[in-house]
C-alpha cells in the first residue's frame, strides 16, 4: 500500500507572519487521503470431481431386534422418569416401581363379581369396590388378566394399560348416577355420539369415478370403484337398523357426490335414534361410546353393540349365518384408509398400529356387553 498524502495546515494567518510574542505551540489538522485500490478475493478452485456420495442405507436388522431395542429405550426412559420425580419429591421410587401383590383373582360376592390382588379388591376412582355383574364371567377375567400383567404400581396408574378396568368404571359410575336420579354423565354422552351421525363414516360416499380419465380409481388391483364398496358396506349394516332396531326412519346418505358440505339426517330420525340411545342401559351405554369413539360412526357401533349385547339380544337375529363381530366392524370403520394403504402401502409404526388399536377397542366393547345368558 501506498503512503498516505498528507497535508498540514496551520492554524490561522499568524503562522505565516512575525511573530513578537512568545510563540505559543501551534495546533495542527491532518487529513488521510488514501490512493491504494482495493484488492478483489481470489475465490477457490472447485477441487472435487465424481459423483456425489450416495444417500445413507438403513440396517436391515431384524423385526424382533429392533423391538426389543425400542423396548430397552423405553424402559431405560421410563427409569430415568421415576429417578427424576424421586429427587424432585414429585413421586415415583420404590413403592410405586414395586409390585405389591403377587397374584390376581376373580372372587364372587353377593353383588357380583371382584377382582382381588392378593386379598385387596380392585377398586374404583371413587373409592368404591369394582364389582362386575355375574352373568359376566369373562369381562371379570379379562380384567384380572390386565392387572396380572401389571409389573408396578405405578402402570395402574395409567388408562392405557388397564382400559377394561376403565370402561368397566364408566359403566358403573353411570349406573350409579342413574340409581341417584340422573345426572350430566348420561347426557353428555348422547349429545357426543348425536354429532356422529351426521358425519358418520358409513353415509360418506365417494362420487362416482369418470371413466376418461381413470385417474386414481385405476390400480393394478383394483376391481371395483370406491363408492361401490362404501355402498356394499354401507346398505346391509343400514337395512338391519331401519329395520330391526329403528323400524320406520329413513336413514340417508350424508355426502352427495357434488358436495364437500355434509347434509343432515330427517328430524324423525334424529329424535327416534335420540331416545333409542338416552334409554340405553350404563354397560350398553358406556360400549356405545367407545364404539362410536374408536370407529368415528355411530351406526357401525350400534350394528356391534346389538349383536353382542344381552340386554338388546330380542333385537338381533339369532339364525344368521355369520355374525357381525370385530373384523367386520374395523374394516367397516377403516375403509377409505384400507383404499388408500392398497394403493400407496402403509407407513410402518402409523397404519398398522391404528388397525390393532380400533380391533383393541371394539373386542372391548364386546366383552363389556356380552355375557352369559341369565
Amino acid at each position: 500500500m501506498k503512503p498516505s498524502s498528507q497535508t498540514t495546515f496551520l492554524n490561522g494567518a499568524k503562522a505565516f507572519g512575525p511573530c513578537t510574542r512568545t510563540l505559543r505551540p501551534q495546533f495542527y489538522i491532518q487529513r488521510n487521503l488514501h490512493t491504494s485500490p482495493p484488492n478483489p478475493a481470489t475465490v477457490a478452485p472447485i477441487t472435487a470431481s465424481g459423483p456425489p456420495p450416495t444417500a445413507p442405507v438403513p440396517s436391515a436388522d431384524h423385526v424382533d431386534s429392533r423391538v426389543s431395542r425400542r423396548r430397552k429405550q423405553a424402559e431405560l426412559l421410563k427409569r430415568g422418569q421415576d429417578l427424576r420425580n424421586v429427587a424432585s419429591g414429585k413421586g415415583g421410587g420404590t413403592a410405586k416401581m414395586k409390585r405389591f401383590w403377587k397374584e390376581v383373582h376373580v372372587k364372587h360376592s353377593d353383588e357380583g363379581l371382584q377382582i382381588h390382588l392378593d386379598k385387596r379388591p380392585v377398586r374404583r376412582p371413587t373409592k368404591e369396590v369394582l364389582v362386575v355383574p355375574h352373568h359376566k364371567p369373562h369381562l371379570a377375567s379379562a380384567i384380572a388378566l390386565e392387572w396380572d400383567l401389571l409389573v408396578s404400581a405405578q402402570q395402574a396408574l395409567m388408562h392405557h394399560l388397564i382400559p377394561l378396568t376403565s370402561l368397566v368404571s364408566r359403566a358403573l359410575d353411570i349406573a350409579d348416577e342413574d340409581a341417584a336420579g340422573g345426572g350430566p354423565i348420561r347426557e353428555n354422552i348422547v349429545k357426543t355420539v348425536m354429532r356422529y351421525l351426521d358425519t358418520d363414516s358409513l353415509l360418506c360416499w365417494a362420487p362416482e369415478a369418470e371413466a376418461d380419465p381413470p385417474g386414481y380409481e385405476v390400480h393394478v388391483e383394483r376391481t371395483e370403484s370406491l363408492r361401490s364398496i362404501q355402498k356394499r358396506t354401507a346398505q346391509p349394516i343400514i337395512s338391519f337398523l331401519t329395520q330391526r332396531v329403528w323400524p320406520g326412519i329413513e336413514i340417508v346418505p350424508v355426502l352427495d357426490s357434488n358436495s364437500i358440505f355434509p347434509r343432515s339426517q330427517p328430524q324423525m330420525t334424529k329424535d327416534v335414534i335420540r331416545g333409542w340411545v338416552s334409554g340405553l342401559p350404563a354397560f350398553e351405554l358406556a360400549g356405545l361410546e367407545r364404539g362410536v369413539l374408536a370407529g368415528k360412526g355411530l351406526l357401525g357401533a350400534v350394528r356391534l353393540l346389538v349383536e353382542w349385547s344381552t340386554e338388546l339380544a330380542h333385537l338381533r337375529d339369532d339364525t344368521a349365518e355369520k355374525k357381525f363381530d370385530v373384523e367386520e366392524a374395523a374394516k367397516a370403520a377403516s375403509l377409505e384408509v384400507d383404499w388408500q394403504t392398497g394403493m400407496w402401502g402403509e407407513v410402518e409404526d402409523t397404519h398398522d398400529v391404528d388397525k390393532e388399536d380400533v380391533r383393541r377397542q371394539l373386542g372391548s366393547v364386546i366383552l363389556l356387553v356380552s355375557g352369559e345368558k341369565p
